[in-house]
């Protein structure tokens, strides 16, 4: 199939790669210059494991390409995918100007029916706004498909590649039947292709990251109430995980959710909910916890220093908001770092993807190094706020011969607190027993 996906952004780009690979010819639109230069080159511009691969062989193959002309974009395509981006407005609305804008654009470009899919999260109602904005510059037939995606960063290949659900939003027979065309590749073990209205497909999306981001929240307040009752949240976590109703996903507590899904998407769905006038009591609540538990660690750290900060150098281990991306929206290490700064503190991190966009946001406000363990020099105690693997099992002997204190601060529950009381450290995690060494 003949395919156009309008935004080169990580949806845009990871849907745009893996159609190709199932042998669709698709072409990618974005108004950046200098991003399709680079596309075009094949110098991929978003960092997601097992992407290149395919990325780089379906430019080869010439199935992928890039233009920034939508005109010539959407000429051929029989689908034309919207991946734009829905920014969050002062009021946590999704702000729709790219997603209309292009659709009003594509509306003056139609000569033949086309199938328009909203990929970007999007709030309830806009597939309607966006047929109103293409049928005010074009008369003939169309469809519009809510088509939410529900990738993962760090997984979003295999997620894309083998999903657990695809859901399509039409009222169209004749759009489904494209829709389900396309996605035939992808199902072929069964997974389910859900057609249901527009409407519920938008809500779909928002009802599923909002809910995920409630158990994260849920667990942390539970972690919080481990601390004061001398339970172990890991433990806790174990106990509900295995009952099947619940599931063993997302029960982690730590220090917060980020990225560019779960914060925008509960405040859009709040705002939604707001605007008919229905008070969404627990995603509120969500909200308020999440950011607290950015910040959770600072008083344990200004317990540990004796409420004095300023002047202390800290070691920071994560940037990302995960591990396994370089995206770093809403990351809790930043607000850890602006804490910190505002304290009067300074902080030196490392971070395997993301230090490159730390500094385009946050300059030369903290000291960026080339390893984890050159971040612990001269430092009074190291942080850790982003799980990557190479951080689960490392040198303590370098840890303590570079540290002014044997004290660390975890963010992600890494380490196993026998083993950090062992080996004589101060240790503090999400919900466990303190290691208190009593270290000033």
């Amino acid at each position: 199939m003949k395919i156009a996906v309008v935004g080169t952004g990580y949806v845009g780009l990871v849907t745009g790669t893996c159609f190709a690979e199932t042998g669709n010819d698709v072409t990618c639109v974005d108004i950046d210059e200098s991003k399709v230069t680079k596309l075009r080159n094949g110098e991929i511009t978003i960092y997601e494991p097992g992407l290149e691969k395919l990325f780089l062989r379906n430019i080869k193959e010439k199935r992928l390409r890039f233009t920034t002309d939508l005109a010539e974009g959407i000429r051929d395509a029989e689908i034309v995918f919207l991946a734009l981006p829905t920014p969050p407005g002062e009021d946590g609305s999704a702000d729709l100007k790219y997603v209309l804008g292009v659709a009003a654009q594509i509306g003056s470009l139609l000569t033949d029916y086309k199938v328009i899919v909203d990929k970007s999260t999007v709030p309830v109602g806009t597939s309607e706004k966006v047929s109103a904005a293409i049928a005010k510059n074009y008369k003939g037939e169309f469809d519009v498909v809510s088509n939410p995606e529900f990738l993962r960063e760090g997984v979003a290949v295999d997620d894309f590649m083998k999903p657990d659900r695809v859901v399509i939003g039409t009222s169209s027979a004749r759009a489904a039947a494209v829709m389900g065309e396309l996605y035939a590749p992808f199902v072929r073990q069964g997974n389910p292709v859900i057609y249901m209205d527009e409407r519920s497909a938008e809500l779909t999306k928002y009802a599923a990251n909002s809910f995920l981001a409630m158990k994260i929240s849920f667990m942390n307040e539970i972690a919080r109430l481990c601390e004061k009752l001398g339970a172990d949240v890991d433990m806790v976590r174990k106990g509900i995980g295995s009952d099947e109703r619940i599931g063993k996903r997302f029960l982690f507590s730590g220090i917060g959710y980020g990225g560019s899904c779960f914060p925008k998407d509960v405040q859009a769905l709040a705002h939604s909910a707001a605007e008919v006038g229905y008070d969404f009591q627990i995603l509120n609540a969500v909200m308020r916890v999440n950011k607290e538990q950015r910040i959770y660690l600072i008083e344990s750290i200004k317990a540990f220093f004796g409420n004095e900060i300023k002047g202390r150098h800290f070691a920071l281990w994560g940037l990302a908001f995960k591990p396994n991306t370089d995206d770093i929206r809403e990351a809790p290490a930043l607000f850890i770092i602006e804490a910190l700064l505002a304290a009067g503190a300074t902080v030196t991190a490392y971070d395997p993807e993301a230090m490159h966009n730390v500094r385009q946001q946050m300059g030369n406000r903290i000291e960026y190094v080339s390893s984890q363990y050159e971040a612990l020099d001269n430092a009074d105690a190291l942080i850790i706020a982003t799980e990557w693997n190479e951080f689960r099992t490392p040198d303590f002997s370098q840890i303590v011969s570079k540290l002014k204190r044997k004290a660390i601060f975890d963010g992600r529950n890494l380490f196993d607190v026998k083993r950090m009381k062992d080996l004589g450290f101060h240790y503090v995690s999400i919900g466990r027993a303190v290691v208190n060494q009593n270290e000033k």
